[in-house]
């Protein structure tokens, strides 16, 4: 929890204090370059579509993504972020990574790596793909 308090401090600093914790579902796993389709964001945090579609429809509101034809498939629609998204996804992922290496300058790499592995193995045993935020 003290990451989440850190985070939102230096995001409202950044001029992001409209996004909430319950974005992260597509700001922790949308695809920056290409953007992503409401299915693979909804399976990838292993919420549903309906919670990921409401978190897409306040973010587009909000200007930070946009719905794009998905070219391979004319009835989808990709999620892709704005360039506000854009910034706003990399500081929130540039403010996690410093959290981590303080983290790791306070009690050490390795455990802040066992960390990182035990959590991205209970992720993994929830059903959801564990993914690093800074990836």
């Amino acid at each position: 929890m003290a990451a989440i308090r850190k985070l939102r401090l230096h995001m409202d600093l950044e001029g992001y204090g409209d996004i909430r914790e319950g974005h992260g579902c597509v700001f922790g796993f949308i695809d920056l370059e290409h953007g992503s389709r409401l299915t693979d964001l909804a399976d990838a945090s292993a919420l549903t579509k309906q919670a990921v579609g409401e978190a897409v429809a306040e973010l587009e509101r909000l200007g930070y993504v946009e719905r794009v034809p998905d070219p391979h498939d004319g009835r989808a629609k990709i999620i892709r972020l704005t360039d506000r998204g854009r910034a706003a996804c990399l500081t929130g992922r540039s403010v996690f990574a410093e959290i981590e290496q303080q983290w790791a300058e306070q009690v050490g790499e390795d455990l802040v790596a066992s960390l990182r592995e035990a959590a991205e193995r209970i992720a993994e045993l929830e059903g959801a793909p564990a993914r690093r935020a800074a990836a």
